[in-house]
């Protein structure tokens, strides 16, 4: 199995680098967020994150636009997808990512076959 490397920094590395030089290394929408703060439900969320961390219940939140943090990693985290809430096992590849790409709102349609009176034209079917 390869180790996580995200631009030349292993996982480790990225949990101990300082908020600057963090900011410098992800791409821009992160960067964005980062430097306008973040919103007072995220800051809770961070804070409740760090209370919880050791207990084996997901921590559930709202937050879907919320970025995964490299502090993140090895937690799951329940997403509301609208309806209910969905477990998300963080992984290294998910770093700096937004919660709601792994918490679908919408699920696969899958049509079934028609059945007899289902359509117009089946009604003309004949039966034998």
């Amino acid at each position: 199995m390869t180790e996580f490397v995200y631009r030349g920094k292993s996982l480790e590395e990225l949990k101990t680098l300082p908020r600057e030089d963090l900011i410098k290394l992800v791409n821009a929408d992160v960067r964005r967020v980062f430097k306008k703060g973040f919103s007072p439900e995220e800051k809770r969320f961070i804070k409740n994150l760090e209370k919880k961390r050791k207990s084996q219940k997901p921590i559930r939140t709202h937050s879907r636009e919320m970025f995964i943090l490299p502090d993140f990693v090895g937690l799951t985290i329940a997403v509301h997808n609208g309806k209910e809430f969905v477990p998300v096992n963080i992984k290294p590849d998910m770093v700096f990512h937004r919660l709601g790409e792994y918490s679908l709102t919408t699920k696969q349609v899958k049509h079934g076959s028609p059945g007899l009176r289902a359509t117009r034209s089946s009604g003309f079917v004949p039966i034998k």
